[in-house]
């Protein structure tokens, strides 16, 4: 079955939506690699959709969507370090992940930046390998007071001469575009 999945910018009416996103998405996707007790500290319940909103304003935040509902969001600082990447679980494993990021970077490059960096969980550490990033180290954060292991993880942009493009830019700021996929790359 062919999907079609939009990625467009951060409207303040998605914030329910995207606070719900995260939290179920920790609870679910993240149960693999960290113990009950790590999840309930991360995501102990919806976020504040108030502060939220504040934040992501003051960041560039893409969402992506499928049939109107948002499947994943993201939030990548002026200085290239992406704060969140999150995918509903319905959506992971189908290939959104993939254009999803994909659209992240052309972000980056177009505001030239030279790199991406972020700490991404353990359940997350393979899927920013596959795209490229390099493990600097694990590294322990404390949420609640209970230790929560990340990786922090980089990936150099080199710069873009035009030469090599394969794709159309999946965002250019102002407008979206959609995407039709039967890619069957998981990620």
């Amino acid at each position: 079955m062919v999907k079609t999945t939009r990625i467009r910018a951060y409207e303040a009416k998605d914030t329910p939506e995207l606070t719900r996103l995260f939290y179920e998405t920790v609870r679910s996707v993240n149960r693999a690699e960290y113990s009950e007790e790590q999840v309930e500290a991360w995501a102990p319940e919806v976020p504040n959709a108030e502060g939220w909103h504040a934040r992501m304003l003051d960041r560039r935040t893409l969402v992506v969507e499928e049939g109107g509902e948002a499947v994943g969001f993201a939030e990548l600082e002026g200085n290239g370090h992406l704060d969140m990447f999150y995918l509903r679980k319905d959506a992971v494993g189908r290939g959104v992940g993939r254009l999803f990021y994909q659209a992240v970077e052309r972000e980056a490059r177009g505001r030239g930046l030279e790199r991406i960096f972020t700490e991404a969980s353990l359940t997350a550490r393979r899927f920013f390998e596959r795209r490229g990033f390099h493990a600097l180290r694990e590294q322990t954060v404390s949420r609640r007071k209970v230790a929560i292991t990340n990786v922090a993880m980089e990936k150099r942009l080199p710069p873009c001469h035009g030469e090599g493009e394969q794709d159309v830019p999946l965002y250019n700021g102002q407008n979206m575009l959609s995407l039709r996929s039967s890619d069957p790359d998981r990620y």
